[in-house]
This record gives C-alpha cells, sequence and structure tokens, in this order.
C-alpha cells in the first residue's frame, strides 16, 4: 500500500494519524486552543496529527445556519494554525473556483462527501499537486470508491486518502459496514475512518443535523481494530455550543481518554497484522 508523507506526517505507516479539529471554523482564538491540545495529546500518545476545520459549510440543512468565515478569513486562520503549531492543516473545497487559492495555504484539500462524484472538483484537486482526501459518499458502496481513485490518479494525484463516513440507512440515519475500510484499503491508498460523522443524523432536527455522539468511541475502536490508517474526529472545547454538528462531536476534555484507547488497540492490530496478516486471507 502507498504511504501518504504530508510535512512531519505519515499516514499509511506504524503510527495512527488523528485528524481532528472543530466541525467550522469559528474563531481564531478557539482553533488555536484545539489545534494546541490536540496536537500535545498527539504526541504524548505517538501519533500523526493534522488539523481540519471547514472556512464554508456549503451543505447546511438551513439558510440560516452559520457556514463559517468564509474563504478569505478561514485561509488565513488556517495559516495561522500551520505556522503557529507546526501542524499540517486539512479543509474542504466545494467548488473548482476554491482549489487554488486554497493550495496556497493548506497542506491537503479535501472533497465533501456529497461532492465524491463531482469529476471537475476530483479533476481540478488533483492537479493542484496537493494530497486529496475524499469522503465516500453516503450514497455510495465501498468498490465505487475504486473510480474515485481512478480520477485522481489519472489527473496526476500522487497521494490519495479514501474516509469512510457511514452509508444512508432510511431517513436521518447513517451506518457504517466496517467491511469497507478493507475493500477501500485494497485500492492501495490509506483509509480514514470518520468517526463523528459516522454518528450524524443529517437533517434529523428539521432545520439542523442531529447525532448520537455516545457511539464516537465504540465505532472508532471497531475501525482501528478492523484496520484503518487514520481517524477522523470533530472536537469542540463546548459541543453544545458549537456553530456546526455539536450533536456528534466529542468535547476536547474527552480526547486523552479516547486516544489512550484507541493508541493501545492500534499497537495491538500493528503487532497482529506484522505476525498473521499474510496467513488470514
Amino acid at each position: 500500500m502507498n504511504i501518504v508523507r504530508i510535512r512531519d506526517c505519515v499516514v499509511g505507516g506504524s503510527k495512527l494519524c488523528i485528524i481532528a479539529g472543530p466541525c467550522v471554523l469559528e474563531n481564531e482564538t478557539l482553533v488555536l486552543k484545539v489545534a494546541e491540545s490536540m496536537h500535545s495529546l498527539t504526541q504524548k500518545f505517538n501519533m500523526s496529527y493534522i488539523f481540519k476545520g471547514s472556512f464554508d459549510k456549503a451543505n447546511r440543512s438551513s439558510i440560516h445556519s452559520y457556514r463559517g468565515p468564509g474563504l478569505e478569513q478561514g485561509l488565513r486562520i488556517l495559516e495561522s494554525i500551520k505556522n503557529t503549531i507546526g501542524v499540517p492543516v486539512l479543509t474542504d473545497v466545494h467548488c473548482v473556483t476554491q482549489v487554488k487559492p486554497v493550495s496556497e495555504v493548506v497542506d491537503v484539500i479535501q472533497i465533501p462527501a456529497f461532492l465524491c462524484r463531482q469529476t471537475d472538483l476530483l479533476v481540478s484537486a488533483a492537479k493542484s499537486g496537493k494530497p486529496v482526501n475524499v469522503k465516500k459518499g453516503q450514497f455510495m458502496s465501498p468498490w465505487e470508491t475504486g473510480n474515485i481513485v481512478e480520477k485522481l490518479t489519472s489527473s496526476g494525484c500522487k497521494k490519495i486518502l479514501i474516509t469512510e463516513r457511514g452509508t444512508s440507512f432510511g431517513y436521518n440515519n447513517l451506518v457504517v459496514d466496517f467491511r469497507s475500510l478493507p475493500v477501500m484499503r485494497n485500492y492501495g491508498w490509506p483509509v480514514v475512518f470518520d468517526g463523528t460523522h459516522s454518528v450524524q443524523q443529517p437533517g434529523a432536527m428539521g432545520k439542523s443535523s442531529g447525532g448520537q455522539k455516545e457511539f464516537v468511541p465504540y465505532l472508532c475502536r471497531a475501525a482501528v481494530a478492523v484496520g484503518c490508517d487514520a481517524i477522523f474526529l470533530e472536537v469542540h472545547p463546548e459541543p453544545a455550543k458549537a456553530l456546526s454538528d455539536g450533536p456528534n462531536m466529542v468535547a476536547l476534555s474527552s480526547m486523552k481518554y479516547l486516544l489512550d484507547e484507541l493508541g493501545k488497540i492500534w499497537n495491538t492490530v500493528i503487532k497482529i497484522r506484522e505476525k498473521y496478516e499474510d496467513k488470514l486471507q
């Protein structure tokens, strides 16, 4: 499998990578606090870390929902995190025109789940020269991600991540089929498990999405045990006051316990993989 190097961070290697931050960039003070805390925790547990945060949430349930600070201010905040904390940063793009300015600042370009089949957006992101993380759509089977990989590689992308974030199961509900992790990993690139969006209940509150954050630790533990290369989490100091995705976000104060658990499972899985993987086919 290909290893993806992003500055000092390695995804697909011997360390578990954590991609974490608030759903949307609310203000610079808050996001710097999250980035600094997460950087410190991941160093403690011998994990790689990438900060994530959106400058615009273009797919909110209601037109009245907070979307973010916008492109210019959002990129300024992301650059501040990158320079101040010294960690790679990741953000979403929603249209082709955003790719160039975003690629000049961030280390990883992310394609949102709803846009994972938008060929022009994938091709543009691939041609930026940046690593690209694509969220598998809630409507898509894991084997269809092979088409995503082909679009990216044929357009020159050298560093790809594919993220599982749950599959639509009736109205306002998502489920995770953990078979998707080895299926997607077989396309040759690291696989990320999105622990917080997988417990989201899209549009369940009418004008906003609900969530069942109490299940985040269970799904993350399962994902690491099954075999993934990174865990994606939305983290906030006070999820109840978050301006987006509060019902499925993890409290920053809980992260040390979750990372401790995941680190222990990861270390066990690595040992088993090295010893038995070829014999368990």
